[in-house]
């Protein structure tokens, strides 16, 4: 039974606080970085999509990025996904999108919020009879899947979940504390909570980008925190049982606890805010070396709508491609033609005989990131990743 955390004296360490300052500074910095993209809304759509498939993989839902992308453009054509967990992987990108665009900067985080999250995260897969409602029995982690004797964690009774709730909502609607150390005890407390049958990991995480677009951390991007966590899995588990004390809510041996698992969500943070500002790099240089390519390129034509495009939409059709540009098919087809001559585009298919085309240079630094955030140093080559990663691509 996790103690209300309104009202509750939380105590900063020094250093805890130096942390939690430089992660919101870093966090601040690289969203204010953004804007070099020549398409920030490519770049917020990319991160999305790394850390819904970061979120997803804690949570055993395992789908590489071109397996994904080629999914994800699938759904955008209007064709079948055909794939289940890619399904699933995709509902986590629509509930986070979802999430952080109904938690603007200064407006309140409503339990009705976080209901249609759980909503569009468990709707058409396997758990959607409980999508949506908050769960009327016990239930626990580990153990044996008939009673919780043997459970590593055994969360409250289901009556006592609506008024924890609340208490969590009210916490997330405050200011007393840095945004960073909101977010982390908001998250703990959530998983503390454990208020749904399924889905409750992607559902809480999805509650952390909701606390930093609130209190305007972030505002153009999505920093990848899932995707550091899931690297330090064991340390994540740890550290949210840290929080969970036996005993007064501010008894030393909690207040430790708590600092503890707020200095690694902020390391957390502000690595990914690090990462966010290499990736958005690698994203200009790209487009950098495809115009030199092309040479001269019209602006606002369908070729330089398509290259800002490109790095949230690696994989697209041409009508996909209209769609975005907002220019006829015509001009689209033949601008993809020439992307295709300068090897910016390559052919592929989604399905048996769908045309499509995708950047595998995206592809690939999409793939980078993910094995770079997998690594305790950033560089696969330097530290093992801690996790499974896709393949590094074969480079032509």
């Amino acid at each position: 039974m996790p103690d209300p955390l309104v009202g509750r004296r939380i105590t900063l360490d020094g250093d805890v606080a130096a942390d939690i300052a430089d992660a919101e500074r870093a966090l601040l910095e690289s969203d204010r970085l953004a804007s070099a993209l020549v398409d920030t809304e490519a770049l917020a759509r990319l991160l999305l999509r790394a850390e819904s498939v970061a979120s997803s993989r804690i949570e055993g839902l395992e789908v590489g990025p071109r397996r994904l992308l080629r999914a994800e453009a699938a759904r955008y054509s209007g064709h079948d996904v055909g794939d289940i967990t890619a399904a699933e992987v995709l509902a986590n990108i629509d509930a986070m999108a979802w999430a952080v665009d109904c938690a603007p900067q200064g407006a309140d985080i409503r339990l009705d919020d976080l209901l249609e999250i759980h909503r569009r995260l468990l709707t058409g897969g396997p758990a959607a009879t409980w999508a949506g409602e908050v769960r009327r029995e016990q239930n626990w982690i580990g153990g044996s899947a008939y009673h919780p004797c043997t459970a590593a964690y055994v969360p409250p009774p289901p009556e006592a979940v609506p008024s924890l709730l609340a208490d969590l909502v009210a916490f997330c609607n405050g200011e007393d504390l840095p945004a960073v150390a909101q977010a982390a005890l908001a998250h703990a407390q959530f998983e503390t909570i454990h208020p749904f049958v399924d889905g409750n990991g992607r559902t809480g995480r999805a509650l952390i980008h909701m606390v930093l677009r609130r209190r305007g951390m972030v505002r153009r991007t999505l920093p990848p925190v899932s995707l550091v966590l899931s690297t330090w899995s064991r340390d994540y588990v740890t550290g949210l049982m840290q929080t969970r004390y036996t005993g007064a809510a501010d008894a030393a041996p909690a207040l430790v606890g708590a600092n503890g698992w707020m200095m690694l969500f902020a390391s957390a943070c502000r690595r990914a805010a690090d990462d966010v500002r290499a990736f958005e790099e690698a994203c200009v240089a790209l487009q950098t070396a495809w115009r030199r390519r092309l040479g001269p390129v019209r602006s606002k034509s369908a070729t330089d709508l398509i290259l800002k495009a490109l790095p949230g939409a690696p994989v697209l059709t041409v009508q996909v491609a209209s769609a975005l540009t907002g220019r006829s098919v015509q001009a689209v087809n033949d601008a993809v033609t020439r992307l295709v001559g300068a090897d910016v585009l390559k052919q592929t298919t989604l399905g048996r005989r769908n045309r499509a085309f995708e950047a595998p240079e995206v592809i690939r630094s999409f793939i980078d990131l993910e094995r770079r955030l997998a690594s305790p140093v950033g560089d696969t080559r330097m530290a093992a990743p801690k996790r499974r990663v896709p393949h590094r691509p074969r480079r032509s």
